[in-house]
């Protein structure tokens, strides 16, 4: 039978932990894992596995602070949406409207030269740094000239020593990937939000994303760094090493994670605990609210988590880039966030409108507006292709829904 008012049974629950431990943390191929399940405002399961520091020996607990990443998106993106309520932006203005130096921006001309341009087809709006169809891109995807150009000037690495605006500055004398809404590619897009919302609200995007989204939901815990006096929390962080096993990537003793840093990255620099994301999670649930207090309205949410893509399209149509944080059939993209479309293309249980995100250390969220569900996954494991565990966790806890 199920457990309470969450409908979810503990018997098919406890496969949670019993899977995880078995087939990832007792072989060695993560160190540990915080698992969050809750429903109808529940949380019906809550585990801590394994180990934060395995060369230390040090028990993972549930109020680890993790490094989460790419999961700093869906933040960012809220905070962006709260100036579009507020009607200091709009998702149609075109981004140069708000950073002049990009008016001119080329687009890269293929088998040419690696900064020979022709003019995009159309300016590139807010919308597509939302969703990703900006042009932009990441250096780590190692495909084009353009990559090697961000590599080659340190745009949008985790733990950059420059700022916002130095990262804005470099990006004006780039090329684009392709014209913006032609394509969807993962990029620092969302980075460039963190920029937008600096320059709209007047505040820095730290102070923006703390005044206005942790501090009131009470995440304690979620920021841009982790403080020295919770600086034992802060797990170890691992590379997967393709001979199998894991070697260590980020000591917490001596992690850049401990200092306040000189790059707010929208797009990936915050460390937040399940219990913390998950009070993300339930505003978004419960429609912008938390606390009697709103954040969004219900109706930007609903916007959010629509399919953006062109055409309603799905990610094998319009993607360049491969990862592991979409399997790409049956899955569009919204403002901040991957939204199933097509349970049956993705070949998983799950239902239309589910909208989800991860980070590069394997962590990972979703949230099922239909089942009222929300479910956090916290490890630190680099990259997070290395295993299919978050569409196993998607079988695991589906199957666990008993009413």
């Amino acid at each position: 039978m199920s457990s309470s008012k969450s409908g979810l049974s503990p018997a098919r629950l406890a496969r949670i932990d019993a899977f995880l431990q078995d087939r990832y943390i007792g072989p060695g191929k993560i160190p540990g894992a915080v698992t969050l399940v809750a429903r109808k405002g529940e949380i019906a399961h809550l585990s801590a596995l394994g180990q934060a520091d395995v060369e230390r020996g040090r028990a993972l607990k549930d109020d680890a602070i993790f490094r989460i990443y790419s999961m700093t998106k869906p933040i960012t993106s809220v905070a962006l949406m709260m100036l579009v309520e507020e009607g200091k932006i709009a998702l149609d203005d075109p981004v140069a409207k708000f950073i002049p130096s990009w008016s001119n921006l080329g687009v890269f001309a293929a088998g040419v030269g690696p900064f020979l341009t022709t003019p995009p087809t159309r300016p590139m709006q807010v919308v597509d740094l939302c969703r990703h169809t900006s042009g932009l891109t990441y250096g780590f995807q190692n495909r084009t000239n353009v990559d090697a150009a961000y590599r080659k000037t340190e745009i949008g690495g985790i733990g950059q020593r420059t700022n916002l605006d130095d990262m804005i500055a470099s990006l004006s004398k780039l090329p684009l990937e392709f014209s913006p809404g032609e394509s969807w590619n993962y990029s620092v897009s969302t980075d460039v939000l963190g920029y937008l919302v600096q320059v709209v609200s007047g505040l820095s995007f730290q102070d923006f994303v703390r005044t206005r989204i942790t501090e009131p939901l009470g995440m304690i815990d979620s920021g841009f760094f982790v403080p020295p006096a919770k600086a034992a929390r802060l797990p170890a962080c691992y590379n997967h090493k393709p001979t199998g096993g894991m070697a260590l990537q980020d000591d917490p003793e001596k992690s850049p994670y401990l200092a306040e840093p000189t790059f707010f990255s929208g797009g990936g620099g915050m460390v937040s605990t399940a219990r913390d994301y998950h009070k993300f999670c339930a505003m978004l649930l419960a429609g912008g609210v938390a606390d009697g207090q709103r954040f969004l309205s219900r109706k930007t949410i609903e916007l959010m988590t629509a399919n953006h893509l062109p055409g309603g399209q799905d990610l094998t149509k319009l993607s360049l880039s491969m990862f592991s944080e979409a399997t790409n059939a049956g899955i569009g993209f919204g403002l901040g966030f991957a939204v199933n479309i097509n349970p049956a293309q993705v070949l998983l249980p799950g239902s239309v409108g589910e909208y989800y995100w991860g980070g590069a250390a394997s962590t990972a969220f979703w949230i099922d507006p239909r089942e009222d569900l929300a479910v956090i996954f916290m490890t630190q494991l680099l990259p997070s292709s290395t295993y299919p565990i978050r569409r196993e966790l998607r079988t695991l806890v589906y199957s666990a829904i008993d009413d």
